[in-house]
């Protein structure tokens, strides 16, 4: 069993439990998915770009992202219909919990300039939505390959009914959220 998914069933759901007032641990918060998106909108100038995405999203997550296409033709942003605009991992049970240790672990303490994640980055329903800037900071991904740099959004859902309780669970699990 990971490290953090035992630390939640052991420790972190007894104290939600006790912050919360609820009595069963099925009714307390937990992280329900991750999905990691990064956009294609270089792909159509670099045939290159797109096997880059693809492989290091690969590398990260540990199983192979899906490309989503544009359901609509956009002038102003240059999309056309049916283009692939994007490629997305969506991770659960295992690979979640991996995933989620890493990142809280290895990959956000290598961040130049990292201050904490914000608190608004917590939506009202519990969901954190955090933006990476450069795929460099996973230890997954070398330096000496990388011919692309790009961009890649990480959404975790949870199952908190609020934004406090989605915090509190944040930090429990041992997430950097600023001070207030």
């Amino acid at each position: 069993m990971n490290n953090l998914r035992k630390k939640y069933i052991e420790e972190i759901i007894p104290q939600l439990k006790k912050e919360t007032g609820k009595n069963n641990e099925w009714a307390v918060a937990r992280p329900e998915k991750v999905s990691i998106n990064a956009g294609l909108s270089k792909a159509d100038k670099n045939p290159e770009f797109k096997k880059d995405v693809i492989n290091d999203l690969r590398a990260i997550s540990g199983q192979a992202p899906v490309l989503s296409r544009a359901k609509k033709s956009i002038s102003g942003f240059k999309v056309r219909q049916n283009q692939e605009v994007g490629a997305v991992v969506t991770l659960r049970g295992r690979r979640m919990w991996d995933f989620i240790e890493r990142l809280v672990g290895v990959t956000l303490p290598r961040i130049r300039d990292f201050r904490g994640i914000e608190r608004r980055s917590v939506d009202g329903q519990g969901n954190l939505n955090y933006g990476i800037k450069e795929q460099l900071v996973f230890p997954e991904i070398s330096h000496d390959d990388i011919k692309n740099i790009f961009g890649m959004q990480v959404n975790i859902k949870t199952t908190a009914d609020n934004k406090e309780e989605g915090l509190k669970m944040f930090e429990l699990l041992g997430f950097p959220m600023q001070k207030d």
